[in-house]
C-alpha cells in the first residue's frame, strides 16, 4: 500500500523510472506486468455528502491500440473508503465491474457521507492493491468557516517537459484541485522534445485513450490526482487545435466522430459523474461545485457552445476594424449556458463566486505601440457576451473571481463592466494561470512585457514560467499566490512565488499581498 507520505517520497509505480529519464516503453516494460493500477486513482466532483472516486485499470498504459494491456473481458475492482490512511476505520467498500468498453475505467458515485470531512480510498483488482488517495467532501451548505484552499493549473504538454508542477501542487495538499484545459494535446511529434510521446496524433478513440493514458501513468500527475478531489474543464486540445462550435480547424477526419472519440476518452479517465457522460459529440460540462457558503466555483465550456470566430474564420489576432465582435447575439457560451450562469450567479448566497474557464477574459490589446490587436479566440471575439456576464456580476453585486488558462503564463488584472467606456468600473479579478508545461521553460518577463502593461493598465500582473495558482479563500479575503518554477525541461525544480495578492469582498480590485 503507498501512502501519502510515500507519495512525497517519490513511491509511485513508474516515479523512480520517470525520474531518471528512462523513456516511457522501458519504464512500462519494468512495472509489473501483473499490477493493474499503473495508471492511479482519483477523486472529484465533491459535494456535502459526496464524492466520485476513479480508477482504469492498465498493465502497459502505452499500448498502441489505446486498451491499457487489458483483456477483452470485464474485471472486478473492490473499493474501500476509511477515515485514516491505514485503513482501519473503513467506513464504505463495495465493487465494479470495469468494462473493456470503457476503457476498464471506474466511477464510483458516493452519497451519505460526512460533510467537511476527510477521507482516504483504494482500489483492489486481480490481487493487487492500488496507491492510497486522499479526497474530501464539501462543508455543509451554509457553512461561512471553514476555508476552502484551491489550486488550478491547465496546459499539460507530455512532450514539453516534466510534470513537476504537479508535485509542488501535491505538496501544498490543497482541499480543491481545478484544471481548465488542455489536460492532454492531441498533436504528435513536434517542436518540443524533452520526453518521447507514445503514438501520433490523436484521431480515433484508441488515440485518445493511449494519450490519457500515458499522461495518467506519470508519477507527478499521480501524485496530484491522489492528494486532492479534482474538478476539469477541457479547452480546445484535449479534442482538436482551435475547434468551435461544431467546426474543426482540419477537416480531416470527420470532426463529430473525432469529437466522439475524444469525449468518450475525456469521460473515461476523468473522476465525472455520470451526468456528464457522453452522448456521442455531446457532453455537458458546465455545472457548479458549492465550498459551504464560501464560494461556488462555476464551471465554463467556452468550446462546444461558441460561436465562430469573429472576422476571419479563424483564431487568431484581428484588429480594432473587426466589428463583428461587437455584433449582439455573438455567444462564447450558448444562450442555454449563458442563462444557466446568469441564473446561479442570482441565486448565489455564498461570498465568492469563482468562474472556472478556459480564455482570456479581459481585454487585451497584444500589439505593441501603435496599433491595436485583439484575440478573436477569447472573449475579446465576444464582446456582447462578456459584457452580459459583467453585467449579471454587477446587477447581482458578486464578488465575482475569474480563473483561467490557455494562454502559457500568469496574468491578473481587473475586469471592466464595459471595456468601451474609459470610465468604466472594475466588478471582477481575473486570475490567469500559466501552464504545467506548455510552450516550454519559459521566462519571468519577455522583452515586450513592460510595454503590454503599460497599454493594458487594468492587467497587473504577469510571469511566464510553469506553474499553477495557489489561493486560499475565505469570508474575509481571497490570498493568491502565482507559484512558479524555473524550469520544467529537467525534473525535480523548485517551485517560487512570482506574485502575491489579496482579493476582498465588495472590492473588485488586486491589493499586493
Amino acid at each position: 500500500m503507498i501512502t501519502r507520505r510515500a507519495l512525497f517520497a517519490g513511491g509511485v509505480s513508474l516515479g523512480m523510472s520517470a525520474a531518471l529519464g528512462v523513456t516511457p516503453a522501458r519504464a512500462a516494460r519494468r512495472a509489473p506486468i501483473s499490477d493493474p493500477f499503473q495508471l492511479g486513482v482519483a477523486s472529484g466532483e465533491p459535494t456535502p455528502d459526496g464524492v466520485v472516486l476513479w480508477t482504469r485499470l492498465a498493465m502497459n498504459p502505452i499500448a498502441l491500440d489505446g486498451r491499457g494491456g487489458m483483456p477483452d473481458r470485464p474485471v472486478t475492482v473492490e473499493w474501500q473508503l476509511a477515515e485514516d490512511e491505514n485503513f482501519r476505520k473503513i467506513v464504505r467498500s463495495g465493487a465494479e465491474t470495469a468494462l473493456p468498453e470503457s476503457a476498464h475505467s471506474v466511477h464510483v458515485e458516493l452519497e451519505g457521507l460526512r460533510p467537511g470531512a476527510e477521507y482516504f480510498y483504494r482500489f483492489k483488482a486481480a490481487n493487487e492493491l492500488s496507491l492510497v488517495g486522499r479526497t474530501l467532501t464539501a462543508p455543509a451548505p451554509g457553512t461561512r468557516t471553514r476555508a476552502l484552499n484551491l489550486s488550478f493549473t491547465s496546459c499539460a504538454d507530455y512532450q514539453a517537459g516534466w510534470f513537476t508542477p504537479y508535485r509542488r501542487m501535491a505538496e501544498d495538499e490543497p482541499d480543491l484541485i481545478a484544471f481548465l484545459g488542455d489536460y492532454i494535446y492531441e498533436y504528435g511529434d513536434y517542436k518540443y522534445p524533452v520526453r518521447d510521446q507514445a503514438g501520433g496524433e490523436c484521431l480515433d478513440l484508441a488515440g485518445y485513450r493511449l494519450r490519457h493514458a500515458q499522461h495518467k501513468a506519470d508519477p507527478e500527475t499521480q501524485m496530484a490526482h491522489a492528494i486532492a478531489p479534482w474538478v476539469v474543464v477541457w479547452d480546445d486540445h484535449d479534442i482538436e487545435n482551435a475547434w468551435a462550435g461544431d467546426v474543426p480547424e482540419q477537416p480531416d477526419p470527420p470532426f463529430l466522430e473525432r469529437r466522439a472519440a475524444a469525449f468518450q476518452a475525456y469521460y473515461e479517465n476523468m473522476p465525472l459523474r455520470r451526468a456528464q457522460k457522453p452522448d456521442g459529440a455531446y457532453l455537458h460540462l458546465y455545472r457548479s461545485i458549492r465550498w459551504g457558503a464560501v464560494a461556488n466555483l462555476h464551471l465554463l465550456d467556452t468550446r462546444q457552445y461558441r460561436d465562430l470566430y469573429a472576422c476571419t474564420g479563424k483564431s487568431g489576432t484581428v484588429g480594432p476594424d473587426c466589428m463583428e465582435r461587437f455584433e449582439p447575439n455573438r455567444t462564447i457560451l450558448g444562450s442555454e449556458q449563458e442563462s444557466w450562469l446568469d441564473k446561479e450567479l442570482k441565486d448565489s448566497a455564498a461570498t465568492w463566486d469563482l468562474l472556472g474557464q478556459q480564455v482570456f477574459f479581459m481585454e487585451m490589446d497584444w500589439t505593441n505601440g501603435e496599433g491595436k490587436g485583439y484575440s478573436n479566440e477569447g472573449w475579446d471575439g465576444y464582446v456582447a457576451s462578456r459584457n452580459r456576464l459583467t453585467a449579471a456580476i454587477d446587477t447581482y453585486k458578486r464578488n465575482a473571481v475569474v480563473l483561467t488558462g490557455d494562454v502559457h503564463s500568469h496574468w491578473a488584472g481587473e475586469v471592466k463592466r464595459d471595456y468601451q467606456d474609459p470610465e468604466s468600473k472594475s466588478v471582477a479579478v481575473e486570475l490567469v494561470t500559466t501552464s504545467v508545461t506548455s510552450a516550454g521553460d519559459g521566462l519571468d518577463e519577455y522583452p515586450d512585457t513592460t510595454v503590454l502593461l503599460q497599454e493594458n493598465p487594468h492587467v497587473k500582473f504577469f510571469n511566464g514560467r510553469r506553474g499553477y495558482v495557489r489561493t486560499r479563500i475565505t469570508e474575509s479575503e481571497m490570498k493568491v499566490d502565482f507559484r512558479s518554477l524555473a524550469r520544467v525541461t529537467e525534473p525535480y525544480a523548485p517551485a517560487y512565488t512570482s506574485g502575491s495578492f489579496v482579493i476582498e469582498p465588495g472590492d473588485p480590485t488586486l491589493n499586493p499581498a
